[in-house]
């Protein structure tokens, strides 16, 4: 409940930035471009998206016949929490990892590695789909989209502020009042803010379905164990894949270090496990 109300404010911090930007411009005319714009590319991003990120990764989706284990884990989650079945997909892979896509629980995928598949018992794999259904179940997709589609506009919108400042193009009519030196400010903070509130959403989603699936699986050590071994061995195995993709996967499959770490799409893994383990002892 508390990340759903952070979740909420994020987004409404996200959406003022928008507004704030919007009005310093100048003239409504390009904000409302730019916002249409982004709602376009992300309408596309909606309804496309489980396409798009299923084609990236080559993922195949299989039967119940191929993968009765798998499916009966499934079937079992996805009743625990009341959810239709999803399709299931395999990532051919050898980099364990997993994610859920899907615009809402009637038309979602979930899709596996091949190495996690390898490396993670019964259990921990319960506690991996159970996250993934977490997802799902939140509707993670459409949080996405909404701060995807005010953050895209926002960047838009910079740049056209960054090429008016280049060729001298400020609005002068009487909406605009602006510092010339206040807009270009906000053309290079803004777009910095506006990517940090979406990772702090994406962060604040992921505990979110760490709870859901230690609730799905009804064991929080089953996905804190899994956890563990998925980011041991992520490290060691790299994904083949596109890095604007990260927010996806359960655990980061593009890790990085020191300050890079501040824009990361995952909580630390340390402190997912110690949540899991608290809510173990409960």
């Amino acid at each position: 409940m508390i990340n759903t109300v952070k979740t909420a404010l994020l987004l409404g911090i996200l959406t003022a930035l928008f507004i704030v930007i919007g009005n310093a411009i100048g003239g409504r005319s390009g904000a409302l471009i730019a916002f249409a714009l982004a709602i376009g590319m992300n309408f596309f991003s909606y309804f496309f998206s489980d396409k798009i990120a299923l084609g990236i990764y080559h993922a195949q989706k299989v039967t119940e016949s191929e993968y009765p284990a798998l499916f009966r884990i499934v079937r079992k989650l996805a009743q625990n929490a009341d959810l239709p079945m999803p399709s299931i997909y395999i990532i051919p892979q050898e980099a364990p990892n997993a994610f859920a896509t899907g615009r809402n629980p009637k038309n979602a995928a979930i899709a596996v590695t091949a190495g996690a598949l390898r490396l993670l018992n019964e259990n921990e794999l319960m506690g991996v789909l159970g996250h993934e259904l977490g997802h799902i179940k939140h509707r993670d997709i459409l949080i996405s989209t909404i701060a995807a589609t005010i953050a895209g506009a926002i960047m838009i919108i910079a740049d056209m502020i960054r090429w008016a400042a280049l060729f001298g193009g400020f609005s002068k009519d009487r909406d605009s009042e602006s510092n010339p030196f206040v807009l270009i400010a906000l053309a290079i903070f803004a777009p910095l803010a506006a990517t940090l509130i979406q990772l702090a959403i994406s962060r604040a989603r992921e505990y979110e379905a760490d709870k859901a699936g230690a609730e799905f699986s009804a064991n929080p050590l089953y996905l804190a164990s899994a956890l563990e071994k998925l980011e041991n061995y992520s490290k060691q195995i790299p994904l083949k894949g596109n890095p604007a993709t990260e927010n996806l996967f359960i655990v980061n499959p593009f890790s990085a270090k020191g300050i890079i770490n501040l824009f990361s799409t995952h909580p630390p893994i340390q402190e997912r496990i110690k949540r899991l383990r608290q809510m173990a002892l409960v």
